[in-house]
């Protein structure tokens, strides 16, 4: 491959710089301006001409700005990067905006997941690269470009396996909804084995309506158990509030919370404090303030790993399981 180069935008250049220093490669210029009536402009300081091209960049809204002004701030980078003669332009997007909406569950519903991946490959963006989608077939799906999905598994099997040394209790991986079985499930084998212990399975029934949570029936034991529950991500926090009450009553000895990210809308982080949990571990996929009881997990060489096997030309698919 041609000569690598690093880009974020100015909202992500923190994370983008853990990245850049995991890889030891700097991370290239770039001029950002903002105009009086709202626009901007994006142009690539550094020659990009025939080169290799990651833009690193989460697509979330905050204070700072909104997840749709970051959202088209990337794509017009993007093409103003294959514009100035870029060989390959690959979107590394640790958190993927909209990926939440990939199925229709009411008349005339949209499928946004699949229109944000038609708006990548108008751009020309040749891969998309991002930590724990929502939904890993469905954002696969949505792509015709190349994709590479990489799990946050790794990263809490090791973060757990250092919480629970010399832990004697029952050991059990709890899902906080139906839907994250499979997740909950993934990360239960790859505990056993990192542990050779024996790691019991739970979920906590939920229904929702909108923004209206009901349900809440634990499914499997927890009795004096030591029980992770693993989410793919905490918005508003209500799912994993109502996983951890039903833990509780079901009589868990420990409960860990585990999400590859944390949005924390609102007064998220208050709600959650006010939770029995012993810990509340989440990526730096988003930016995060640092808070009691929450354990920030760097998912920064991961990122870095899978642009040096892309820019090596493999192998790359295999961080995907």
């Amino acid at each position: 491959m041609s000569r690598l180069k690093l880009f974020s935008l100015e909202a992500g250049a923190e994370f983008a710089g853990r990245v850049a220093a995991a890889l030891g490669e700097p991370l290239a210029a770039h001029e950002e301006r903002d105009f009086v009536d709202g626009e901007h402009k994006i142009r690539p300081l550094d020659d990009v001409e025939g080169a290799d091209v990651y833009l690193v960049q989460s697509l979330h809204g905050d204070a700072s700005g909104s997840v749709d002004d970051r959202l088209v701030r990337s794509l017009f980078f993007i093409n103003a990067l294959k514009d100035a003669g870029a060989a390959r332009v690959c979107a590394v997007v640790p958190y993927l905006c909209y990926a939440r909406k990939d199925r229709r569950t009411k008349l005339h519903d949209p499928l946004s997941s699949r229109y944000l991946a038609s708006l990548f490959e108008a751009v020309g963006t040749d891969a998309v690269v991002t930590l724990d989608a929502h939904n890993q077939a469905a954002f696969e799906n949505a792509f015709r470009c190349r994709t590479l999905h990489l799990p946050a598994q790794p990263l809490f099997v090791e973060y757990a396996a250092r919480l629970l040394k010399g832990d004697s209790n029952p050991l059990v991986v709890a899902s906080p909804d139906v839907g994250g079985v499979k997740r909950a499930e993934a990360l239960r084998l790859a505990l056993a084995e990192r542990l050779q212990r024996q790691l019991g399975n739970a979920f906590v029934e939920k229904y929702r309506s909108g923004d209206r949570l009901t349900g809440g029936a634990l499914v499997g034991q927890v009795r004096d158990a030591t029980v992770l529950v693993i989410d793919d991500l905490i918005a508003g926090g209500g799912t994993i509030c109502r996983a951890a009450e039903a833990l509780q009553r079901g009589g868990a000895k420990r409960i860990i919370a585990l999400a590859s990210h944390g949005q924390f809308c609102g007064d998220a982080l208050d709600r959650l404090a006010q939770l029995p949990l012993e810990a509340l571990a989440v990526t730096n996929s988003l930016p995060q303030e640092r808070r009691r009881g929450l354990e920030i997990v760097d998912c920064a060489p991961l990122l870095a790993e899978a642009i040096r096997r892309l820019h090596d030309s493999g192998p790359a698919t295999q961080l995907s399981f």
